[in-house]
């Protein structure tokens, strides 16, 4: 078959048509634009000098969200992974409990492993690869010793989940940082801290007193109790924090519950965070909670700089609207 010819001209550019810049719809103004922060200013002032554009514009509608639910008293979630753990920021976790920013919390299991090592020894996090060639990952005795012992002594004695269980034990024995644990701080604030665990991903799951039973009895009251909360979140909102999976997956269960049960979320707000834009935070969290009513927010970024970001600007802005209502 021969090659076709073709004489090839240049398009003719004449007859194309105009439009007036004045006149066409434009994504960004400059009423949008930042403005430089004066030395000295506040936190609120901070948040205010951002543009009005993407994730800055995100932020402060996350952050409008749960300070206006704080006051108003509506259910606020915080669903964690472990990492969160891992980059300092159970203070200002225990700090938003403290002052009834959080209803409550929920994480993994992973997450419940890292709490309960700072709270025995101010430590976490093994070096992995150092550990792994000769088989002692995941060997730490006191670790596996404390919860599988806590969850042994709950499971045998009934009516209590695995956050709060692990959570009295670090009260009770007085570890050297429980004023550091966020599983020891709901215990003392008596707010509810469920544990999802998947058998098998958690490294007190290779201990010889592991009892699948007694864990998996514990995990499911903490589903369960997790829906009661989850059944609240009309108009509240519910916030992922560096839960890739877990998390992700046990919350839209939880809304499928509570939803079959007759509990409407429409109003719900949903914010994931993390410094990876992952599959399951971003449909299980953000988008398909919230398909029927309410509002998603994905914001990216470092956990050890976004969270603290977040909650500075939450606890101003509950602060100024507190005073402004005694004035």
């Amino acid at each position: 078959m021969g090659a076709r010819k073709f004489d090839w001209k240049p398009v003719d550019l004449g007859g194309i048509k105009t439009v007036s810049l004045y006149e066409r719809q434009s994504k960004v103004s400059v009423a949008d634009f930042a403005h430089p922060m004066k030395a000295g200013g506040s936190f609120g002032q901070f948040m205010e000098s951002l543009p009005a554009i993407l994730a800055a514009k995100d932020l402060v509608k996350a952050v409008s969200a749960i300070s206006e639910g704080a006051r108003n008293g509506k259910t606020l979630i915080l669903g964690m992974g472990a990492h969160p753990i891992k980059v300092g920021l159970n203070p200002l976790i225990i700090e938003a409990m403290e002052r009834g920013v959080f209803s409550g919390v929920a994480m993994n299991g992973a997450g419940m492993i890292h709490d309960v090592e700072i709270a025995l020894a101010g430590k976490t996090s093994e070096d992995v690869a150092a550990h792994l060639g000769c088989g002692q990952f995941g060997m730490a005795r006191e670790t596996a010793e404390f919860i599988l012992r806590a969850v042994s002594g709950a499971f045998a004695s009934g009516g209590q989940g695995l956050g709060r269980s692990v959570g009295k034990a670090l009260l009770e024995q007085k570890t050297s940082f429980a004023n550091l644990s966020i599983l020891a701080a709901a215990a003392r604030c008596n707010l509810p801290v469920t544990v999802h665990v998947a058998i098998g991903t958690d490294i007190v799951h290779m201990h010889p007193e592991m009892d699948g039973a007694a864990m998996g009895a514990l995990t499911h009251y903490d589903f369960r109790l997790f829906c009661s909360l989850v059944s609240t979140l009309e108009s509240g909102v519910f916030i992922n924090l560096g839960s890739a999976v877990i998390i992700p997956e046990v919350f839209l269960k939880a809304a499928s519950v509570v939803r079959n049960l007759g509990f409407s979320l429409r109003a719900l707000t949903t914010v994931n965070m993390d410094f990876l834009r992952q599959y399951r935070p971003l449909v299980n969290v953000v988008q398909r909670p919230t398909m029927e009513g309410g509002l998603g927010i994905n914001l990216t970024g470092h956990h050890e700089i976004m969270f603290p970001l977040l909650l500075a600007a939450v606890f101003e802005q509950i602060e100024g609207q507190s005073r402004l209502d005694n004035e």
